[in-house]
């Protein structure tokens, strides 16, 4: 009778004991690689700011089932189902305290690769000025293609979750890449090498160049910072705190260069500011720009003094003219935007753009006697065409589904835009730069996402990614529009070519 009695106590015991809460099952299955804080070591932040932003499988299946062709394990056998689904609960809250990510913690993390060996030259003979990255987000590499064979010279792993393109510094020698998490990476094209990395930030947005290749800016949304570091060493320079004019702390979107006025420009996410920060020796007068002397005075202490615009909305999103005087902004109600001048710091011109457009993905070309600038639509089918002498809309081109990307090329007849979201994300338009309609449609693998082109030194081929795991390039004939190779990768997004870049081609972004 007391051996069943204990056993029934056990047995009690058993049933209505609790299971190990989320924050244990955290700290015993993911902290070695996401660390304590979850703000990322080898695994990525979880963070919601992460998170939020991962595309693929949602979280209880990555956690259950793990990401294949990575370290990521699957916990199906480890954690039952409602363990699982508490875990991804846990890792979707903020966390209570933000950690410090200020000069110390940065440098702490950089980390330069011992066996790097700089070279003379190229350990390959191919042209360096036509050498294309693509990024491969399936298992977070980079191929490095040449331009002219379209063989691969080499295939390195990046940071997790690549975002935003690579920047080249204008030799096109080195590369710099950058993760959602704040790691910002350098790599040497000539030696097929990685140089070193670093934690500019602990969930970051885009970086950019500077002109003569010496800094480079990294854009933070956690914390609210701009980290800019010399490219020589990946040591930093600044880390400047993001507020606005009245101390409200801001997200930056983005962060761009705008070399013939030796500046980074910041678009920002959670005040109505564009801020400019100069890198140059000798910052240009800015006319009447009377808010820039309530900043200081010119010749501070500060290597990268701050000019704070402010605009008459929220501008998340970025176009520069060819002068990099007028910048076009995208007004966050998704119903318009506003053209700024940078040089007397106001408003000139409203812009007839609804549907969201992205103009990060914007481009120009010439078209009469003017110059165009067209811009796909994150929420409508369409492209919208301006006529950037009067800022007047020319033509609204109606395509099959909102789009994300287009490229064209100064040597080529057509612009290509891709419809990224909805039920025809398959399609690729081509838009002859004369007429402005779409003279045809490609559907390259049905069903598949197909988006973001790049184009060869010359213009002569454009580049296609099939954005799935079992994707691939597809190289097209860009004036016959001809498909004439598939390169197979994992899941490939962008593509980015060395001469394209560093020259600022009229059909690539910026």
């Amino acid at each position: 009778m007391i051996r069943l009695i204990v056993s029934l106590s056990v047995l009690a015991l058993t049933l209505t004991a609790p299971m190990a809460d989320p924050v244990q099952n955290y700290v015993e299955n993911c902290q070695e690689c996401h660390g304590a804080e979850r703000l990322g070591g080898l695994g990525p932040a979880l963070i919601p700011q992460t998170l939020g932003r991962m595309r693929g499988p949602n979280l209880v299946s990555v956690i259950r089932d793990g990401r294949e062709a990575t370290q990521m394990p699957a916990f199906s056998e480890t954690l039952s189902s409602e363990q699982i689904e508490e875990l991804a609960v846990f890792l979707k809250q903020p966390l209570a305290d933000v950690p410090p990510w200020g000069e110390v913690e940065i440098m702490s993390s950089r980390v330069m690769n011992e066996d790097y060996k700089s070279v003379e030259t190229p350990i390959w003979s191919s042209d360096p000025m036509n050498i294309t990255l693509a990024v491969e987000t399936g298992d977070h590499h980079v191929s490095v293609l040449d331009g002219d064979t379209f063989e691969t010279l080499d295939r390195f792993e990046t940071p997790f979750a690549v975002h935003g393109g690579p920047k080249f510094t204008p030799n096109g020698r080195f590369v710099f890449i950058m993760s959602r998490d704040g790691w910002v990476q350098k790599y040497d094209l000539y030696a097929l090498q990685e140089v070193g990395r670093i934690r500019a930030g602990l969930n970051s947005r885009n970086i950019a160049i500077s002109h003569d290749g010496k800094w480079l800016a990294v854009a933070n949304y956690l914390p609210n910072s701009l980290t800019i570091l010399s490219t020589d060493d990946l040591s930093v320079a600044k880390v400047k705190s993001v507020k606005g004019k009245d101390g409200t702390p801001s997200r930056i979107s983005a962060v761009y260069q705008a070399p013939p006025r030796e500046s980074f420009v910041l678009a920002l996410k959670d005040v109505p500011e564009i801020w400019e920060v100069f890198y140059g020796p000798n910052p240009p007068q800015m006319g009447f720009a009377h808010d820039w002397r309530d900043e200081g005075p010119l010749k501070s202490e500060d290597p990268f003094p701050v000019r704070k615009i402010t605009t008459p909305d929220y501008l998340d999103d970025f176009f520069f003219d060819q002068s990099y005087e007028y910048v076009m902004g995208a007004s966050r109600s998704g119903e318009g935007g506003q053209v700024i001048d940078l040089v007397i710091g106001q408003k000139t011109a409203d812009l007839d753009l609804p549907g969201m457009p992205h103009l990060g993905s914007g481009i120009t070309w010439k078209y009469g006697d003017t110059t165009v600038m067209a811009t796909p639509h994150l929420k409508d089918g369409a492209v919208t065409v301006i006529d950037m002498s009067t800022w007047k809309t020319i033509k609204r081109i109606e395509t099959l589904g909102p789009g994300f990307f287009m490229r064209s090329h100064e040597n080529s007849r057509y612009v290509w835009v891709d419809v990224f979201f909805g039920p025809n994300k398959d399609v690729m338009h081509v838009i002859d730069k004369d007429s402005l309609e779409i003279v045809k449609t490609l559907r390259p693998v049905e069903g598949a996402t197909v988006a973001h082109v790049e184009f060869t030194r010359d213009g002569s081929h454009a580049l296609v990614s099939v954005w799935e795991d079992d994707g691939a390039v597809i190289i097209y004939d860009a004036e016959t529009l001809e498909e004439v190779r598939r390169l197979p990768m994992r899941k490939p997004s962008g593509k980015y070519n060395v001469w394209n870049k560093i020259t600022f081609s009229e059909g690539t972004s910026h």
